[in-house]
């Protein structure tokens, strides 16, 4: 009997644990030698573009562009073999606006379709709240608002031009603004 309840015990405790890992996942700032774990470009050129995924176990990934998080998100098992979507903490972007790093699922809309180019070309731009998403729509041609849970294969852009110099930080549509964090599998 007190065998059953010490079990019950330690699987609530390791439930509780685990739940604050991930609860408490926070963004990291990428060392200047973190590279995108889906094309291998270095992310700190572009620090208005970059997305990361944080693990529960405190490893975290980083990437040029929403794109290529989306890439590695329905992928895993091609670009980590020891991680799976069980294993995510938290997954951040960097918002249009802002370029502040911000949940991608915390009212964040990704823009299809627009005329704004990431560092590899055609790019699902992240922008937080629905008036800021139907702006930018506007202003820049979006063909389509979808929240982080609806994308799927189908709505990540496949082009792979570069738009711009690749020392530079500054994208098109993106201002002067310095912003974002990331990170890459530790």
């Amino acid at each position: 009997m007190y065998r059953k309840i010490y079990a019950v015990m330690v699987i609530c405790i390791l439930a509780l644990v685990t739940a604050g890992v991930a609860y408490g996942a926070e963004p990291v700032k990428p060392a200047e030698s973190d590279k995108c774990a889906v094309c291998g470009m270095r992310v700190t050129p572009y620090p208005k573009w970059i997305a990361q995924i944080v693990f529960n176990d405190g490893t975290y990934a980083v990437f040029d562009g929403p794109k290529d998080m989306f890439k590695y998100y329905f992928n895993m098992e091609k670009y980590s073999r020891h991680k799976s979507r069980n294993d995510i903490a938290a997954v951040y972007v960097t918002e249009y606006y802002t370029t502040r790093t911000v949940k991608a699922d915390d009212d964040v809309y990704f823009i299809t379709g627009s005329d704004v180019m990431g560092p590899m070309g055609a790019e699902l731009v992240p922008v937080k709240g629905m008036n800021n998403a139907h702006t930018f729509m506007k202003e820049h041609k979006g063909k389509n608002m979808l929240r982080f849970g609806e994308i799927t294969m189908k709505d990540i852009p496949m082009g792979k031009h570069m738009m711009m110099k690749h020392g530079s930080g500054d994208m098109q549509g993106m201002g002067n603004h310095d912003g974002g964090h990331g990170g890459m599998d530790h």
